[in-house]
Order: C-alpha cells, then sequence, then structure tokens
C-alpha cells in the first residue's frame, strides 16, 4: 500500500506538523467532547483509559471542556479544573496521555446561560452577558436523564467581569500544575465567551456590549490574563462565529471573525510569540440532538468562510466541523487548514489515526452512550483495529 503520508508530494492528515514549539506527527486532532464521565466534577481513572486509548506519538489532544469554577457546568459529571482535588486526578490523566507520546491541552470552558439551576452553588440564576435565556427550541440535559429548559440568566455587572477573567486565568495555571501542555480558550458555540461576542445575545450597554471591539473585549481580556499566565506558546483560542448553537447566532459572522483575529494577530505582534493555534468551527458543524449532516448549505460559502478566516490568521489554523477522512484530506492538501480536528469518529475509533492511515472501514458510533456516567460502556470499549501484546483487543459491547 502506498504511504499516505504524502501522496505525490502534497501535504496530507499524516504529514508530520510543527505547532509552535510541539513536534506533531500526524494532523489529526482529538476534538474537545463533553462525555460526562467526571463523577462530582473529578476526573475518574476511566479518563486516564480513554484518553490514552486515542494516544498516539506525536498526536495532539484537546480535552473535553473543564469548567473554571463551580458556576460553570451545563451537563452533569463534567470535570473541573478548579480545585486541587481536580488538578491531582487530571495529573493522572495526563500522564497516561504523555506515556505514549502525545501531547494534550486543557480545554477551559465556561458554559454562562447554558446551565441551569441544578448545575449552580445554592440552586441560583447562570451568569452570562445578558438576561435572556436560551430559546425553548433546546434542552439541557439534567442530572437525573431528563431534559429540561433553560431558565432565565443573569447578567454579569461590568466589575464582576474582571473576577471571571481571573478564573480562567487560575484555571490556566491548575492546567499547567497538573500536567497539561497547554490549554485552550472555548471562545464557540454559544457559551459564555460567545455570549459576548455574537450580537444575537448580547445586549448590554456598557463597555462590553454594542460595538465589534466592545463585544471582543471580554475574550481578549482572557486571552491576555491567560497568556501573561502560561504564555502565549502554551494557549489556542477556539471560536465558531457561523455556528447558532444555543441561539449564538450574529449580524455578520465573518465580519465578527475577522473582528476576533484582527486584535489577536495585534496581540501576538506586541508579544513577539504566535499563540499555538485558533480553532475554528466551520459552519457545517451540527449541534448534538440536532440533523447529522447539519444545515444543508452551499459548500462553496462554506469553503470562502472558512478560506478567509484562515488566511487572515497568522499561525497554526485548526479546523473542525463535521469532516470526514477525505474532506481533511483536502483541507490540508489545499492549505485550507494546518490540523483538522475529529470528535465522533474518535469516540467510536479509538485508533482512528491508523484507520484513516490505511482507508480501514470506520466503526459506528452510538449516540445514546454519549453523556452516560457508564465508565466502561460507549466510552473505553469500542474496538480496535490491530491486535495489541497478541490479544485481541475488547470489543464493543455496544
Amino acid at each position: 500500500m502506498a504511504d499516505a503520508t504524502s501522496q505525490g508530494g502534497h501535504t496530507t492528515l499524516f504529514s508530520p506538523y510543527k505547532m509552535g514549539k510541539f513536534n506533531l506527527s500526524h494532523r489529526v486532532v482529538l476534538a474537545p467532547m463533553t462525555r460526562c464521565r467526571a463523577l462530582n466534577g473529578v476526573p475518574q481513572p476511566a479518563l486516564a483509559e480513554y484518553y490514552a486509548q486515542r494516544s498516539t506519538a506525536g498526536s495532539f489532544l484537546i480535552s473535553e471542556g473543564t469548567i473554571i469554577s463551580d458556576t460553570g457546568a451545563g451537563f452533569p459529571h463534567v470535570p473541573g479544573i478548579y480545585n486541587d482535588e481536580q488538578v491531582e486526578a487530571w495529573k493522572k490523566v495526563v500522564d497516561a496521555v504523555h506515556a505514549k507520546g502525545a501531547i494534550i491541552f486543557c480545554q477551559l470552558w465556561h458554559v454562562g446561560r447554558s446551565s441551569h439551576e441544578v448545575y449552580q452553588p445554592a440552586g441560583g440564576a447562570p451568569i452570562s452577558s445578558t438576561n435572556n435565556p436560551v430559546s425553548r427550541r433546546w434542552r439541557i440535559l439534567l442530572p437525573d436523564g431528563s431534559y429540561g429548559f433553560y431558565p432565565k440568566p443573569r447578567a454579569l455587572e461590568t466589575q464582576e467581569i474582571s473576577q471571571v477573567v481571573e478564573q480562567y486565568r487560575q484555571a490556566a495555571l491548575n492546567a499547567i500544575r497538573a500536567g497539561f501542555d497547554g490549554i485552550e480558550i472555548h471562545g464557540a458555540h454559544g457559551y459564555l465567551i460567545d455570549q459576548f461576542l455574537k450580537d444575537g445575545i448580547n445586549d448590554r450597554t456598557d463597555e462590553y456590549g454594542g460595538s465589534l471591539e466592545n463585544r471582543c473585549k471580554f475574550l481578549i481580556q482572557i486571552v491576555q490574563a491567560v497568556v501573561g499566565a502560561i504564555g502565549a506558546d502554551r494557549v489556542g483560542v477556539r471560536m465558531s462565529p457561523a455556528i447558532d448553537h444555543m441561539d449564538a447566532v450574529d449580524s455578520n459572522p465573518l465580519i465578527l471573525g475577522l473582528a476576533v483575529i484582527e486584535r489577536l494577530n495585534k496581540l501576538q505582534q506586541n508579544w513577539g510569540t504566535k499563540l499555538t493555534y485558533l480553532h475554528v468551527t466551520q459552519p457545517r458543524y451540527a449541534a448534538y440532538g440536532q440533523a447529522e449532516a447539519g444545515k444543508p448549505g452551499s459548500d462553496e460559502e462554506e469553503a470562502v468562510f472558512m478560506r478567509t478566516l484562515r488566511k487572515t490568521y497568522h499561525g497554526t489554523f485548526l479546523a473542525s466541523g463535521g469532516f470526514t477522512r477525505e474532506l481533511g484530506m483536502q483541507a490540508v492538501a489545499s492549505g485550507d487548514a494546518d490540523l483538522v480536528s475529529y470528535g465522533r469518529l474518535f469516540i467510536s475509533n479509538p485508533d482512528l489515526v491508523l484507520r484513516f492511515k490505511l482507508n480501514a472501514p470506520l466503526t459506528k458510533y452510538n449516540r445514546k452512550t454519549f453523556y452516560t456516567q457508564d465508565p466502561v460502556v460507549g466510552y473505553t470499549d469500542y474496538p480496535f483495529l490491530n491486535k495489541s501484546n497478541g490479544k485481541e483487543e475488547p470489543l464493543s459491547r455496544l
């Protein structure tokens, strides 16, 4: 079989890549995905197995969304990185990944209004940029497995915003203490930072609302605080200007995306150091519970949108959202992305990189077990293509 690393001299998903100070052996990235297996907010041994299964030498993994404070959760049993018990538990996960020769970043997350009183200290209202709730078009998964509606949030007072910025900074320091190689700031998908960025949500009249400059301010302050704490070369930023998850719509997604990039480029120029990467979800992304294929739309429009952002950003560009092997190969061959992150395909194919290299069949995922708390079923029991130590790897129980 021909080596897929460089077909006809072209860059492929299997070509090595230098991501800042990190040397990657290929360009297939594990996307951050909520899996609800961190009981009571603390990573369990199952997480170490799950991430290690998906690690290969020189590979890059991004952790599931990891909350920065006790007000940050919007799903049951999501991990945190704001107390010592969580930091100590994460060390075992990171060590398991590093033992495989892989690199792992911790995605720092606050869901903002995409939460519920049941997840809030003393049953309080979730915080946001606005007092307006997520519409009843969306449902939230509750701890008992049922789905509820999103409650009315509480808009942060201007003077409170700096406290949240500090929580991101401290979470980044905690992640480094846990052994992570860096962090990703989750500024996408309708969560707290996105609630400030998008004019379809942000209705503030203070210095964090109204103009593009003001709506970008919260994200930029977080980036500056985190970079000041751990260095730009350990920081990635994720955004999704064109994604309407949790009603996160903007009147001009391209202009918003370019405004964020313009500010990140300026910061990088001032620092004399680039961020590790910019991670952008393309428009074909489909949120959980929505249509598998995403919204029907013009592939050409999506390509122009992503290409424009890619050409404007000065640094490593990581793309995600509905990629297949073929689409990923096209993206890196054409230069539309340096790296491609995969989510759902990685859930059911722990050896996805090998399967992609061999162009082997993929195991189908079972959506029903995405968010259960079982430490094995639908989590670490999907089959491997290869044999390990002369024994057949366990087959899925699904």
